[in-house]
């Protein structure tokens, strides 16, 4: 199975020549470490799903990196809000490390679900990444945030720095040490 057809399997159920189609409109790409995929203030034109490697999402909090989101192999990555309204990003999404992705336009997307509506799943999947940034955002204990991150990704752990993770988290890196200190 090829990355596109891998991709789409995890979306829906799609035929041939809908996997055609999306081959047309999607581009393979590749980020250095550090390499920036879409900068604060700019406005987000394409999804990014990740083939291999890492990403994060962040805003400056004065000099500091905010950690929004963490992604990794076979996540989505962009600023829905963004890419949704067409305004500029508050965010700026960022290379980890070595990437490649498959990078997929809104006009793709537009044009996608124009030419089938299979790919109205392809909205759905990528509104999910918005709930997952918002989980965080609640006022749960910082020990019922690692407990809900380690359950659902624990591969984060091995991907990423405890201080990303903290700041992801919204908690202090000691306390993120502490908690899993516990474990």
């Amino acid at each position: 199975m090829n990355v596109t057809e891998g991709l789409l399997k995890s979306i829906g159920h799609f035929t041939a020549e809908e996997v055609v189609l999306f081959t047309e409109k999607a581009v393979s790409r590749n980020f250095k470490k550090n390499e920036i995929l879409l900068n604060e203030g700019d406005v987000c034109k394409s999804a990014f799903y990740i083939v291999s490697g890492e990403a994060y999402q962040f805003s400056y909090d004065d000099i500091d990196e905010n950690i929004i989101d963490l992604h990794m192999k076979d996540d989505w990555c962009l600023n829905h809000s963004s890419f949704v309204t067409q305004k500029p990003s508050t965010v700026t999404i960022k290379a980890y490390s070595e990437l490649t992705v498959v990078e997929l336009s809104l006009m793709s997307v537009h044009e996608l679900i124009a030419l089938s509506p299979s790919f109205f799943q392809l909205g759905k999947v990528l509104e999910q990444t918005v709930s997952r940034v918002r989980y965080f955002d609640h006022a749960n204990t910082a020990e019922e945030k690692h407990s809900q991150l380690f359950s659902s990704r624990p591969q984060l752990f091995q991907q990423f720095p405890l201080k990303m993770i903290a700041s992801y988290l919204k908690i202090a890196p000691e306390t993120l040490s502490r908690i899993r200190g516990k474990k």
